[in-house]
C-alpha cells in the first residue's frame, strides 16, 4: 500500500474563557484539543476517525486542511507539509465540513463557477464536471435557485459538489451525513464508495458507528484528543460489534457516560 498521509505528533491547544471553563466544568485555562496524534493513511482507502463530540476530530481535520496550524507536530499529504507548504496541500485536497456555510445570496451555478476558477479549473472541464455532478446529485433543477431557498439536504449536496470541483485525489469529510435525512445520507454515502472505487483517498470523521462499519477500511478511535486504538474495522469488530468495542475502549480510557 502506498502511503499518502503521514501525521506526526500533532498537538493543538485552545485558550478557554471563564465562561467556557464554566460550561466545560474545568478550572484549567487551556484545553488540549488534539494530543500528540500520529497515524498514516494509504492511497485508495477510506480512513475513519471515530469519536464523540468534542473528541478532537474536527480540530484534526481542520489542521490537515491547513485551516489552523498545530502548536507542534506536522502532517504530510502526498509529501507536502501542512505547516510549510499550505498552498500545495490545498491544491491537492477537497474539504467538506458541516460547518461550511454557503453564501445564501448566490446560486449553485455561480458557486460552482467561482470555486472552479479559484482552483484553476479551465472552463470546458468545469462545465463538463458540473453537468456530471449536478446530474448525479439532482442539483440541475435548483441550479439557479439561491442557496437561501434550498433545503438542508440540497445545501449539503451543493457543499459536497463544490468541495470537489477540482477532482482531488485526497478528500476530507467531517461528519458528511450530519443532520441529513436518510435519503440524502444514502446519496452521500453511495458517492463516497464511488470515490473510493476511483482510487481516491478519503479521511472521514464521524460519531456514527454504522457509517464506519459500512464505509471504512481502517479506523482510529479518538477520545479527548488522543488516539486510543487504530486498526482495520474487521479486526476491531472480530469479537464484538463496533459500538460495544468503542464503549469498551471509552471505559478503559477513563471516559464516563
Amino acid at each position: 500500500m502506498q502511503e499518502i498521509l503521514k501525521v506526526e505528533n500533532l498537538t493543538k491547544t485552545f485558550k478557554l474563557s471563564r465562561k467556557q471553563q464554566k460550561l466545560q466544568r474545568t478550572d484549567r485555562p487551556i484545553k488540549v484539543a488534539v494530543d500528540n496524534l500520529s497515524f498514516t493513511a494509504y492511497r485508495g482507502e477510506i480512513f475513519g476517525l471515530l469519536g464523540p463530540n468534542g473528541a478532537g476530530k474536527t480540530t484534526t481535520l481542520r489542521m490537515l486542511a491547513t485551516l489552523i496550524k498545530p502548536d507542534s507536530g506536522n502532517a504530510f499529504i502526498d509529501g507536502h507539509s501542512i505547516v510549510s507548504e499550505e498552498n500545495e496541500v490545498r491544491r491537492k485536497i477537497g474539504f467538506l465540513t458541516s460547518e461550511l456555510k454557503l453564501e445564501e445570496f448566490f446560486t449553485p451555478n455561480y458557486l460552482f463557477g467561482f470555486f472552479s476558477e479559484l482552483y484553476g479549473v479551465d472552463k470546458s472541464s468545469a462545465e463538463q464536471r458540473k453537468r456530471e455532478l449536478f446530474s448525479k446529485f439532482g442539483i440541475d433543477e435548483f441550479a439557479e435557485v439561491k442557496v437561501a431557498n434550498l433545503s438542508t439536504g440540497m445545501k449539503q449536496k451543493v457543499s459536497l459538489v463544490i468541495s470537489i470541483v477540482h477532482d482531488p485525489d485526497f478528500i476530507i469529510f467531517d461528519e458528511p451525513t450530519n443532520g441529513l435525512d436518510v435519503l440524502t445520507a444514502k446519496v452521500v454515502t453511495d458517492f463516497l464508495q464511488e470515490l473510493k472505487a476511483e482510487g481516491k483517498t478519503i479521511i472521514l470523521s464521524t460519531h456514527i458507528f454504522s457509517l464506519v462499519e459500512k464505509l471504512c477500511d481502517r479506523v482510529g478511535v479518538i477520545i479527548d484528543g488522543k488516539l486510543i486504538a487504530l486498526d482495520t474495522v474487521e479486526n476491531l469488530t472480530a469479537e464484538k460489534n463496533l459500538e460495544d468495542k468503542f464503549f469498551e475502549l471509552y471505559g478503559i480510557s477513563g471516559g464516563k457516560i
